[in-house]
């Protein structure tokens, strides 16, 4: 019995691959499946299992072909993938080299999604203006989400370990699904009516594009920008973006995350009023010395230790003042008198009396000075007013 040459491990493989390799239909092969085992690698080479309900293939997509993605693979994510099937020699398995990638059913969706978001921003559903502050200790906090599942869970563990007496109102709600935009815009708008919260979270965990779905929808953003209460969006991991982020008044990466914007860290309110206490004793210790100094400056100053002083100046002033108005009137009343003498010694010379003390008369017809003997006539009654007195006449010779 004649034996077959043996080959290697080496060259079954090769031989494999060759087969493979020359298969027009596995050149370039289109394949949908979910992603499972996902890694990418820190050469920014991705490394993940597609399978289905039955089977598993390997796949790989070189850093090359990653940087066309316009989403970030993640475990549980449904796929459509364009590659080559090949086999890896060394391992002698065959795995997918994925050139191209999107999310299953994204392409509609997507668009879908673009659409709405451009319209919304259009409307100035996003613009910053109309965002609500969030409270800084809201009394109550409104929990949009499922009530089972890890994201409640999250939201209670990190609120009660912030402040463990804040208080969760959570309404249930769909968070995937057919009818769940509704029934979220609905509970929203229940929240609004009744006054149930100072502060709502809309929150859900990852998910697909199709998952998230109800957060992209009209009926969600228009809720949220009419609530009059601020809503935090919390849709989904980190990397997701949905239309209810950009209308809602903040944004937070993940559940968790939104917990600690809505409930303030009781410790750290704790220590703040601390410090505040401690700054506010100092300063007031420090206001009180100097208050003492100047109160002891006062007290060792002159109006208080010599309180009549201030009063005596004053007084020295007004004497003084006194004094300057009486010299003053003394001097007008002394300039004042030299000239009414001057004045009366020149009136004396020139008065009338004078000129009939020297022996002259005046002669006056009905009380007016005769200055000619034409102002008179014969039978005219004169008087003639002499140094001692006035003699009546009458008039009988001209």
């Amino acid at each position: 019995m004649i034996r077959p040459e043996p080959i290697s491990v080496s060259q079954l493989n090769n031989y494999i691959k060759e087969k493979i390799d020359e298969d027009e239909f596995l050149n370039n092969i289109y394949i949908k499946g979910e992603i499972s085992n996902f890694k990418h690698h820190y050469t920014g080479h991705m490394y993940f299992t597609l399978k289905d309900e039955n089977s598993l293939v390997k796949c790989i997509m070189f850093k090359t072909y990653t940087t066309n993605l316009n989403f970030v693979p993640k475990d549980g994510m449904k796929v459509l993938i364009l590659g080559t099937v090949s086999v890896f020699e060394r391992d002698g398995v065959y795995q997918i080299y994925c050139k191209a990638m999107e999310e299953d059913g994204i392409g509609n969706l997507y668009s879908e999604y673009e659409k709405l978001k451009n319209k919304l921003e259009a409307e100035g559903l996003f613009d910053k203006k109309y965002k609500k502050e969030i409270p800084f200790m809201p009394k109550v906090i409104g929990v949009l989400t499922s009530q089972t599942g890890s994201v409640i869970r999250d939201i209670i563990n990190v609120s009660t370990r912030r402040n463990p007496n804040v208080y969760l109102r959570l309404l249930p709600v769909p968070v995937q699904g057919e009818g769940a935009a509704i029934k979220i815009a609905d509970a929203i708008k229940i929240m609004n009516e009744k006054k149930l919260a100072d502060v709502l979270i809309l929150a859900r965990g990852g998910g697909s594009l199709e998952d998230l779905w109800p957060f992209n929808e009209e009926v969600v953003a228009r809720a949220i920008f009419e609530s009059e209460i601020p809503i935090i969006s919390a849709v989904g991991h980190e990397t997701d973006f949905t239309i209810a982020d950009f209308v809602a008044d903040l944004r937070a990466p993940t559940p968790s995350a939104a917990a600690e914007l809505a409930v303030s860290n009781i410790s750290d309110i704790q220590k703040s009023l601390l410090n505040y206490h401690n700054r506010f004793a100092i300063s007031l210790h420090k206001k009180l010395e100097l208050m003492k100094l100047k109160f002891e400056g006062i007290m060792n100053s002159k109006c208080f230790k010599e309180p009549l002083l201030r009063i005596q100046n004053e007084y020295l002033k007004i004497d003084n003042l006194m004094k300057t108005i009486y010299d003053k009137a003394e001097g007008k009343y002394k300039e004042s008198k030299y000239v009414f003498i001057n004045l009366t010694s020149k009136l004396d010379s020139l008065s009338p009396l004078k000129t009939l003390s020297r022996g002259y008369s005046i002669i006056q017809k009905n009380n007016r000075i005769v200055k000619s003997k034409e102002d008179i006539e014969l039978g005219d009654k004169i008087d003639v007013r002499l140094s001692d007195g006035v003699i009546k006449a009458n008039v009988v010779e001209l």
